[in-house]
């Protein structure tokens, strides 16, 4: 492939990601058609290119943020769709981070949809998907594992995840925490309550030298100008 060639498809994938984008501000008829023309984008780009892992995941992507503006048979059919073409760009590049994390999300997503029991095969599959990104990079989606295990009811397993999560630096905001619906099972347990506490107190100790810090320097300053003015 000419270098001329390959530019132009990369400015075709990024012309298709930013109407990815557009398409999920869209609705109705216009969503519609903007998903739908992304798609066949994607579709050329991937032919015989070498960008054809990055925009598989971004095909994907695309079809992901759909499948969550349907419901029923539409939506677990876009679902399916989006992690066939997340696992494509995984063949193709086994390091793609974000394809294992949003596979096990669209997993996930299914299994809410069909109230699939915890343990199913759809939890299971995007059990491994996660895992899969920890490979990848250690701590990724340990968070999403502790989801899993929140909802199982694997109470040990769910804070050691947890506890990789906030020590690789993924874990979400607090707050965020607290408003998961997977976390629901589990916020009243004595150890979850510990372990966001923790969480709490820990930032506010980090925090606490910084302000010093800031408070011992306004005052160096102040003397500094008082002694110029002197």
């Amino acid at each position: 492939m000419s270098i001329l060639n390959s530019l132009t498809k990369r400015s075709r994938l990024n012309s298709a990601i930013k109407q990815t984008k557009e398409a999920r501000k869209s609705e109705g008829s216009k969503a519609e058609y903007l998903f739908k023309k992304v798609y066949e984008d994607y579709a050329d780009i991937v032919h015989d290119d070498p960008l054809r892992a990055e925009a598989l995941y971004n095909w994907g992507n695309a079809l992901f943020l759909q499948a969550n503006t349907k419901t029923g048979e539409e939506s677990l059919a876009l679902y399916r769709d989006a992690i066939l073409k997340f696992a494509f760009c995984l063949t193709l590049d086994p390091n793609y981070l974000a394809a294992a994390i949003d596979g096990g999300v669209c997993y996930m997503d299914m299994a809410r949809l069909q109230n699939a029991a915890k343990n199913s095969e759809l939890y299971v599959k995007a059990q491994h998907e996660f895992e899969r990104a920890n490979s990848i990079q250690a701590g990724a989606a340990s968070y999403n594992l502790a989801c899993i295990h929140a909802l199982r009811g694997e109470n040990e397993a769910c804070l050691k995840a947890l506890e990789t999560s906030r020590d690789k630096g993924y874990l979400p905001e607090t707050q965020s925490i607290v408003n998961d619906p997977d976390m629901a099972g589990v916020q009243n347990q004595a150890w979850f309550v510990e372990f966001l506490e923790s969480r709490t107190k820990k930032t506010e100790e980090a925090a606490q030298p910084a302000e010093e810090t800031v408070a011992d320097e306004a005052s160096e300053a102040e003397e500094d100008k008082t002694s110029a003015d002197a």
